[in-house]
């Protein structure tokens, strides 16, 4: 039984599968608040551009 514990405390398997799954929630946090950024300025650019042009 004390084996079985001990194997079982040590057993870092499975823990990469957490580890990426919350590393790849992480980086999709911060690309999708950085295209809705992006877009938004954008956005307020070629408006401003179409604006001085009429």
């Amino acid at each position: 039984m004390e084996y079985f514990l001990r194997t079982l405390w040590s057993d870092e398997e499975g823990q990469d599968i957490a580890e990426y799954s919350v590393m790849l929630a992480v980086i999709l946090i911060i690309v999708v608040s950085t295209v809705r950024l992006i877009g938004s300025n954008a956005g307020n650019v070629f408006s401003n551009v179409g604006s001085a042009i009429k």
